[in-house]
């Protein structure tokens, strides 16, 4: 196992038995104290993200990982199918593992899913997704006062606000950061 000096970002350990994903490093040597790395985490199960203090000699087991595009299939119930596009081989995913991904989710979408031993963990999307608008209300004419905007309810149930000019049927760019319109696709 390597040395907690040899962790970098991007890198999956194991800490209390749990999977976390390596955000941010920093090797430090107060004074004349021992040196020590404080790695900050994410807890890949559950999201949540904390600071970790380790002795700079400390082993830590690094879990091994694979990255894969895969194509969303279907929605079914709580369960979103994926299909590997290369071998053709389907994989299941429940509502809690893809959390608010699932907002950004069209048939034939592209998703980078990471693998920790050969078990799906967490759902990467790309920065931008292009939704078509199901339900917008009609923009009033004459009310043109600057940045006024509508909710507006996209293909996948999400609901984003947009300007007046947006009508049903039109496709638009949605951050998956944030969920904001970030223009006509």
């Amino acid at each position: 196992m390597p040395a907690a000096n040899d962790i970098r970002r991007g890198q999956v350990i194991k800490f209390n038995g749990e999977p976390h994903l390596v955000m941010e490093t920093q090797h430090r040597t107060p004074g004349n104290l021992r040196a020590f790395v404080q790695i900050k985490m994410r807890n890949l199960r559950y999201g949540k993200a904390l600071d970790q203090r380790f002795a700079s000699t400390d082993s830590i087991e690094v879990l091994p990982t694979e990255r894969k595009t895969l194509e969303f299939s279907y929605a079914d119930r709580e369960t979103y199918a994926f299909m590997d596009p290369e071998t053709f081989e389907q994989i299941e995913l429940s509502e809690q593992t893809l959390g608010d991904v699932k907002n950004y989710l069209t048939p034939g979408g592209k998703v980078d899913v990471l693998f920790v031993d050969e078990r799906p963990l967490s759902v990467d999307l790309p920065s931008t997704v292009s939704l078509k608008v199901i339900e917008s209300a009609e923009g009033v004419k004459g009310d043109t006062a600057s940045n006024v905007q509508k909710p507006a309810k996209l293909e996948t149930g999400l609901v984003v606000q947009v300007p007046l000019f947006i009508k049903e049927g039109e496709i638009i760019k949605v951050s998956t950061i944030d969920g904001t319109y970030l223009g006509r696709a």
